[in-house]
């Protein structure tokens, strides 16, 4: 009995203090995501505010595609990161707001390779068709195009409430917690968001690895390491790049398959490096290789700095 005493006293002067770090080890990561998240919405409204008060970006189809995206990502980013917490606290809400926050922030999520996709027709149009890239790429069917990518993503979650309630018609009136797990009471759920997710992807990477070919087709005609099409078709590289890091967002999904409470720290870590940092990086390295982006963010820049000097 004294030996079990001293061996259970023993274990909790060690626990005690790795709760401790445990505690500091999520408060940083915690502050760490903030941090991210505030300079990613700082520059994000900087490059909203180029845009909105720049006629010729307002007036170009990529750039408003491009505008869509930040804002599609912002609003994902955001969700994600109240759903991470309140997944990993417990928070118990109405099944029917936890279905809606899913379905919204999945919207959001297949916004942006779907942007990109568009984004790579139409730099394919600005080189393969120039005589009529301006019919074809407007502004008014941007907006068109990111209408129809949000009308055609609702089908699935659609598809998949009605499925819930057939499986069980009492779940709207139900509290849970929300995790996307725990939203599935039909195995047809899964079949659904897999299919979404894979047709998604391959079509998307089917547009770009299409596009690309034909740019650097007609680069190779030109002859010219310099020319348009072979800038164009570095874009569209980017893109896939961009696509890539998309993708690396789905690895989020690891963490549904542990207990929050077993594995405490993993839900932070794969949410930082997987969601947040994919989703950081992609419009920073765009921004800043666009030339005319690049161009009126420094301009931009130099014009605060003259109106708040040091």
């Amino acid at each position: 009995m004294v030996n079990s005493s001293v061996l259970q006293t023993n274990m909790t002067q060690v626990s005690a203090p790795f709760n401790k770090l445990l505690v500091y080890t999520r408060l940083t990561l915690i502050l760490l995501i903030i941090l991210g998240y505030c300079f990613f919405t700082c520059f994000i409204t900087a490059i909203l505010n180029v845009f909105f008060k720049t006629p010729k970006l307002r007036d170009s189809a990529r750039y408003v595609l491009f505008a869509y995206m930040l804002v599609y990502d912002t609003y994902y980013l955001y969700s994600g990161f109240y759903l991470m917490l309140a997944s990993i606290n417990e928070l118990h809400v109405p099944v029917l707001f936890c279905f809606l926050l899913y379905c919204l922030s999945s919207i959001a999520f297949n916004v942006t390779p779907y942007s990109l996709a568009a984004m790579a027709v139409e730099q394919y149009v600005a080189i393969c068709h120039p005589l009529r890239h301006a019919e074809l790429c407007t502004t008014y069917r941007a907006h068109v195009i990111i209408t129809a990518i949000c009308s055609f993503m609702t089908i699935p979650c659609v598809v998949e409430l009605f499925v819930m309630l057939s499986s069980k018609r009492n779940i709207l009136n139900l509290y849970t917690v929300c995790r996307q797990a725990l939203l599935v009471v039909n195995p047809a759920q899964y079949v659904i968001r897999s299919v979404n997710l894979i047709l998604c992807f391959s079509s998307v990477g089917l547009v770009i690895l299409v596009t690309y070919v034909k740019i650097m087709v007609v680069a190779h005609k030109i002859s010219s390491g310099s020319s348009s099409a072979s800038k164009a078709g570095k874009t569209v590289m980017l893109h896939a790049f961009q696509l890539l890091m998309c993708m690396v967002s789905l690895l989020s999904n690891i963490t549904e398959s542990f207990q929050v409470k077993q594995v405490e720290l993993l839900p932070f870590y794969i949410f930082f490096f997987f969601n947040c940092v994919p989703r950081f990086l992609s419009p920073v390295i765009y921004g800043f290789r666009d030339e005319t982006l690049r161009k009126h963010i420094q301009m931009s820049l130099i014009h605060i700095s003259h109106k708040f000097p040091l």
